[in-house]
C-alpha cells in the first residue's frame, strides 16, 4: 500500500515540473526525499497504512524544520498538504 501511495505522491511531483513555480519546484524536490525515506522506514517497520506513511512524512518534516527558514517551511508544508490530499483522493 505504501509503495503505491509513494508512487502517487512522486508522480504528482513529476507532473507539476513543467508548470511549477521556483518555490513549487524547490518544495517538490525537498519533499521527494522525505517521502522516499518515510516510505522505506514504514516498510522496514511493517507499517502499511496511508496514515502511517503520512505520519512518517510529517514527523520527518518536523525533525528537519531547522533546515529551512520560516518562509520555506510554509511553502513545503503547503505543498505537502496539497500532494497528500491529491494522492489520497485518487
Amino acid at each position: 500500500m505504501n509503495q503505491q501511495y509513494e508512487e502517487k505522491l512522486l508522480n504528482l511531483i513529476d507532473r507539476m515540473v513543467e508548470t511549477a513555480s521556483d518555490d513549487e519546484l524547490f518544495a517538490g524536490g525537498y519533499l521527494r526525499g522525505h517521502i522516499s525515506l518515510s516510505a522505506a522506514n514504514c516498510e522496514m517497520c511493517g507499517k502499511t497504512s496511508v496514515d502511517a506513511m503520512n505520519n512518517a512524512v510529517e514527523n520527518s518534516l518536523k525533525e528537519t524544520q531547522s533546515e529551512l527558514n520560516p518562509a520555506d517551511q510554509l511553502i513545503v508544508n503547503a505543498m505537502w498538504e496539497k500532494l497528500r490530499q491529491e494522492a489520497y483522493n485518487k
